[in-house]
């Protein structure tokens, strides 16, 4: 599931699933603006059945972020 994150990812931000990490962000992609972080947001909780909160969005800083909000809505990114 993890691969699965990176290739959302990937794919939402036009970018080389290779060049996304943990300590990816809006910092260090520069595609990863206002309107992709939204749009990125939509995707995965259509791809994890998940629904993030307003507050659990603003927090992201980086996959990590994305990791910990997953984990904490039961999401397993090792299987």
């Amino acid at each position: 599931m993890s691969n699965d994150l990176y290739k959302i990812i990937a794919k939402t931000l036009s970018i080389s699933e290779s060049d996304v990490s943990d300590e990816s962000g809006p910092e260090t992609i520069e595609s990863w603006d206002s309107f992709n972080g939204l749009v990125l947001v939509d995707e995965l909780e259509n791809h994890f059945n998940v629904k993030f909160t307003i507050s659990e969005i603003i927090d992201v800083k980086n996959v990590a972020d994305i990791k910990r909000h997953l984990k904490n809505h039961n999401v397993d990114l090792n299987g």
